[in-house]
């Protein structure tokens, strides 16, 4: 879609100058202190916060260790645009070498290069956990920030081996990062969208209340959904959580806002323009004066419609406290496949399309890995395929001297590949080649992997590792080099052409994983959302969270989704269905039982079994034989409490659509799967099959019965995978094509010779 006009109704100062102007002043009034102190709590600011972030949650997935003479590990962490930072603290938990001299050996923390505290390594403390909070001077943290580890060790005073097994320190990922904050107040410009209702730098999960006028009906919850879809798109990784309330400004923070004319329902305390036409207001929240509203509102609910698709698909190019959208048009159609966030099939792919320039280069004698992030579509047929083709190409500072220096290269932490670097002495040397290397100090090399996408997560990671090896040269003589370089050629292409869309269904793990196969169209114009009659806010709340799970999987918002009651059904026959159910208020749960391999009915709950449970946990294979666990048995029971399920079954509607079942006794329970979604480490085990229940933090498989399948493939192939899933099919086959083409070879030999014979007869009479 294209945004033609918009009216500006006024223009605010642009948020970075307060930002300035607060980061300058709370440098200039923030105490420097500088040391170590014990663990203690930090108190809120008057108008702040204070929140805790570990490493890991920062981003660092594993353990610091650090090794060598000298090595330094960071993690990154962001202020948001409308807080600034009164007070920092980082809580190490670390441990180091026995070996190591204390009077030289010590470990420096640093923020953006600048040491903030060094801590000493006392040998009585050597081996063992120790814990440590280290105040950081407020005045060191600006918008965009470096956390550093850098170890400094010796074991000896004389020479030293600089990669000495006994110089170690490792810093766990369970370390924290405390900031107190406090909140500035920005501009209301819409200019400064998506700020504040998500910034980039929160490594936070995003949570955000939508609020409603009145009871919404079904255009407007498409509204919500494709403005909950972006913002699930825009929180990406972090996860996002919604809630909704009728009529209710929240107490604190900021929300999204739907009103229309024609719903006639007003909001205590909200003041804000009404357009003929779909128009977008940010305004204060009367409840806080550091919170702002995004007010979407029209004349009637397509016009919120409207005014969502512009705010999602032309917020860029707004400005000012309010617009009116004066027209809005479509410009090309979704296709199958091409949300943004994931790997198209269409065409090959650069590695420079996926990670930034500064991702691909590395320096140093142990450079971290370089981590390509993909997303792969969750319907490729790997059936008979020997891999995805990797034509990676690099260049690299070749040592001086013989080594065994080299490339690594893993795949979801599997090692692939790997491609050793020659040393100038191994490429020959000679005048030839220092004369080239004096023109360009790397060599330009390429090389083909295949990675394997068997049972592969759909969210994937290409690692590619700088290995440098260094020759030992005697006491007092090794030397580091530390000019070195690696690179990897952001042309660098990966192929996955020749993979096609073909999937065995129900499969709830790619529904978790990628929203499939909802997502298989962006915009999600092939899907429908069934809501329960009278949905309460929990319900809608469920849903808007659902919308952001699949924003996020896409990377484009929800315009085109349809949301509808049970009474509509037989109009979206050639949709995929997502059904919400809690209670007795979803009609279809009786029309559908047949279809169902659970259901909870008050106090009364019904489950298929298959062996499944008595199996290994980890049973998902790509073969889909070995998935099938056919229900052997039914049982049903009562209880105080009741389970929430999720199931999914072929649509009754239409062979070849799916539908996905998200019901529950109680509407917390729509809730409590909603979170499972979003997952973490917190849960025993990974939505898979086609029914799960899920009791808290605990998700237990119960069937995983597959019905159908979807996608299409080639003739050939189809026939071939017919084959191999159907044995005695390829026997009777195999023995009816024996005789077959025994009685053509015999045919064809029959006429052969008297062809020759006739021959032999003419060349006698002559």
């Amino acid at each position: 879609m294209t945004l033609k006009h918009f009216r500006r109704a006024d223009a605010r100062p642009y948020p970075w100058m307060l930002m300035a102007a607060s980061l300058l002043s709370a440098g200039l009034m923030t105490s420097t202190a500088w040391g170590v102190t014990e663990t203690t709590p930090a108190a809120g600011t008057a108008n702040g916060d204070r929140y805790d972030l570990t490493l890991k949650e920062l981003g660092k997935n594993y353990t610091m260790t650090l090794r060598g003479l000298e090595a330094t590990d960071s993690v990154n962490f962001d202020v948001r645009a409308d807080e600034v930072v009164t007070g920092a603290k980082v809580t190490l938990q670390y441990s180091y070498s026995p070996a190591l001299l204390s009077e030289l050996s010590q470990l420096n923390v640093m923020v953006n290069d600048e040491v903030a505290a060094t801590l000493p390594l006392p040998k009585e403390n050597a081996g063992t956990l120790q814990k440590t909070t280290v105040d950081i001077p407020a005045h060191l943290i600006t918008e965009f920030n470096r956390l550093g580890l850098q170890f400094i060790g010796h074991y000896s005073m004389s020479c030293e081996d600089p990669m000495h097994s006994s110089l170690w320190a490792k810093i766990s990922n369970e370390s924290r990062l405390s900031l107190s904050v406090s909140k500035i107040d920005l501009p209301d410009d819409l200019s400064s969208l998506p700020l504040p209702f998500f910034d980039r730098r929160d490594a936070r999960v995003l949570n955000m209340p939508f609020v409603f006028a009145g009871a919404p009906d079904n255009a407007t919850l498409e509204a919500a959904g494709t403005v909950a879809s972006w913002l699930g798109a825009l929180a990406s990784y972090r996860g996002a959580r919604f809630t909704a309330n009728l009529g209710q400004i929240p107490q604190q923070g900021n929300a999204i806002v739907f009103i229309s004319r024609a719903d006639g329902s007003q909001i205590p305390g909200l003041q804000v323009p009404m357009a003929d036409g779909p128009s977008l207001s940010m305004v204060a929240n009367p409840n806080d004066p550091f919170g702002k509203l995004l007010v979407v509102s029209g004349s009637d609910s397509q016009a919120l419609k409207r005014a969502a698709a512009a705010l999602t698909l032309g917020g860029q190019a707004l400005t000012g406290s309010h617009v009116e959208i004066d027209q809005m048009d479509t410009l090309v159609p979704r296709k199958p496949y091409d949300a943004p966030n994931w790997l198209p099939t269409d065409r090959l792919i650069k590695l420079g399309e996926l990670v930034g320039p500064k991702v691909l280069n590395v320096s140093g004698i142990n450079p971290g890995a370089i981590t390509v992030p993909m997303r792969l579509p969750p319907d490729l047929f790997n059936w008979l395929e020997d891999g995805a083709k990797l034509n990676l190409k690099y260049r690299y500072t070749p040592p001086p001297s013989v080594s065994g220096s080299s490339l690594m290269v893993s795949f979801n932490d599997s090692f692939m590949k790997s491609v050793s670097l020659p040393s100038v002495a191994q490429l020959g040397g000679g005048s030839s080649l220092l004369a080239m290397l004096k023109k360009d100090p790397s060599l330009a090399q390429e090389t083909n992997v295949l990675l394997p996408l068997t049972s592969v997560a759909l969210q994937s990671r290409l690692q590619l590792r700088f290995v440098y090896d260094y020759t030992k040269q005697g006491e007092c003589r090794d030397i580091i080099l530390d000019n070195m370089r690696g690179m990897i050629d952001p042309e660098s292409t990966l192929d996955l052409r020749h993979y096609e869309h073909f999937m065995a269904m129900p499969n709830l793990g790619v529904f978790k994983d990628g929203g499939f196969p909802f997502t298989r169209m962006a915009d999600l114009s092939e899907s429908a959302v069934i809501l329960p009659d009278n949905a309460g806010t929990t319900e809608l709340a469920a849903y808007l969270t659902v919308m952001g799970r699949f924003g996020e999987s896409t990377g484009y918002p929800a315009t085109a989704v349809t949301v509808a009651q049970a009474d509509q059904i037989s109009e979206l026959a050639d949709k995929d269905l997502l059904v919400l159910a809690s209670g007795a208020n979803q009609p279809l749960l009786e029309q559908w039982a047949s279809y169902l391999p659970a259901s909870v009915e008050g106090d009364r709950q019904r489950f298929d079994l298959s062996d499944l449970p008595l199996r290994i946990r980890d049973w998902i294979s790509p073969d889909p034989i070995a998935n099938r666990r056919q229900a052997r048995s039914t049982f049903t029971f009562k209880g105080a409490s009741s389970s929430t399920y999720l199931t999914g079954f072929e649509s009754p509607l239409k062979s070849g659509r799916s539908v996905v079942l998200i019901a529950s006794a109680r509407p917390e329970g729509l809730i409590e799967a909603t979170d499972a979604l979003i997952g973490g480490e917190d849960y025993t085990q990974a939505l898979q099959g086609s029914l799960v229940v899920i009791q808290g933090k605990h998700i237990k498989s119960l069937v995983a019965d597959e019905q159908y399948f979807v996608g299409h493939l080639g003739p050939f192939k189809y026939v071939q995978w017919m084959l191999s899933q159907h044995v005695f099919l390829l026997v009777l086959i195999t023995a009816l094509c024996i005789p077959l083409v025994s009685v053509l070879a015999y045919l064809s030999l029959r006429a052969r010779a008297r062809h020759r014979l006739a021959d032999d007869v003419d060349v006698g009479k002559h």
